[in-house]
């Protein structure tokens, strides 16, 4: 009797001769022309890559790079289309850069995008770090990792801060594990599942240094830059017209001044450093309203003034160095 394992290989190469067959029944002949405009259309790539654009403020190179993925990947469906043989594209990627830069965003989008070109059979996404894939015991981290993975199938597995599976330091570490299912699945199973790795440029520079096997399967290594004090500015506006609020205009310059001190201090998150301030001015907001106890209109509802921004700590100066400040 089959085991479970040569069952599905025989439903794999039942599958691939079937769309081998599908393929040559609808080949083009090699005097026929396409329209790329027209297959970009069928896929919608370009509304998913407007929909990315409308989402995300700033990062032209991660757009770009983003676009021309997409590109390979119509004249890579075109090209199927005459029979040409080729290679499936390798599309497992890593996006490095700090927290609150669009990675995980841009992740969803190429997971949608994938999915809408044909390259992902579900097109969802898997987020997880090191505690969902590691177990603790031996005989624990093989099950859990085969879990996410099985989880995964279909769509894009995201491993945030991905240089965590490896611990040179302790020798009784089992992310070492993990890493060597992961390499064994991106490498067999690539039809089937995108692994995208995140963290730091820094420590994903090191963690492919010390897994060479790991980064010779990653072939689009994308950098996501630190936003810029006006890219930052536009983000706030993004979030408060999709929550319809409104700074004033001492409010917006408070909110222009918090931004350019909150760089310059320790954790600062990009994008989800800003949706949290204002989360805390509309707290204050919110208070300074209610305990106002007078008749409001629809303008006082939708106003942020500057005294909700200048409210915060990050205006004095009694906060020891180094640390954050607080939710205030």
């Amino acid at each position: 009797m089959p085991t479970q394992k040569e069952l599905q290989e025989r439903e794999r190469e039942e599958r691939e001769r079937e769309e081998q067959e599908e393929k040559e029944k609808n080949r083009l002949p090699d005097d026929a022309t396409v329209d790329v405009e027209a297959e970009k259309k069928e896929s919608n790539s370009d509304e998913i890559l407007d929909k990315l654009d409308k989402e995300l403020i700033g990062l032209k190179p991660v757009k770009q790079r983003i676009r021309e993925i997409s590109d390979l990947l119509v004249v890579d469906r075109l090209r199927n289309k005459f029979g040409i043989e080729s290679t499936r594209p390798t599309l497992h990627m890593s996006f490095t850069g700090s927290p609150g830069t669009g990675k995980t965003t841009v992740a969803w989008r190429m997971a949608e995008l994938l999915n809408r070109m044909g390259y992902l059979a579900k097109g969802h996404l898997v987020n997880v770090t090191r505690d969902d894939l590691v177990g603790q015991y031996i005989g624990h981290t093989a099950p859990k990792t085969k879990e996410v993975l099985k989880r995964a199938m279909g769509g894009v597995l995201f491993i945030d801060e991905a240089y965590y599976l490896y611990r040179q330091e302790n020798e009784r570490d089992y992310g070492q594990e993990t890493i060597e299912i992961l390499l064994q699945v991106m490498e067999n199973q690539r039809e089937d599942l995108v692994v995208i790795l995140a963290g730091y440029k820094d420590r994903m520079d090191m963690f492919f240094s010390s897994n060479p096997g790991m980064g010779s399967r990653i072939a689009h290594h994308i950098h996501f830059p630190d936003y810029t004090l006006d890219e930052l500015v536009a983000i706030g506006d993004l979030i408060l017209g999709e929550q319809q609020y409104e700074l004033s205009p001492e409010a917006a310059a408070a909110f222009r001044e918090y931004l350019g001190l909150r760089m310059g201090q320790p954790r600062f998150a990009n994008a989800r450093s800003v949706r949290n301030a204002l989360e805390r001015a509309r707290l204050r907001q919110a208070t300074r309203v209610v305990s106002a106890g007078r008749k409001i209109g629809r303008a006082d509802l939708l106003r942020i003034e500057a005294e909700d921004i200048l409210a915060s700590r990050v205006f004095g100066d009694d906060e020891p160095e180094g640390i954050e400040p607080g939710p205030s």
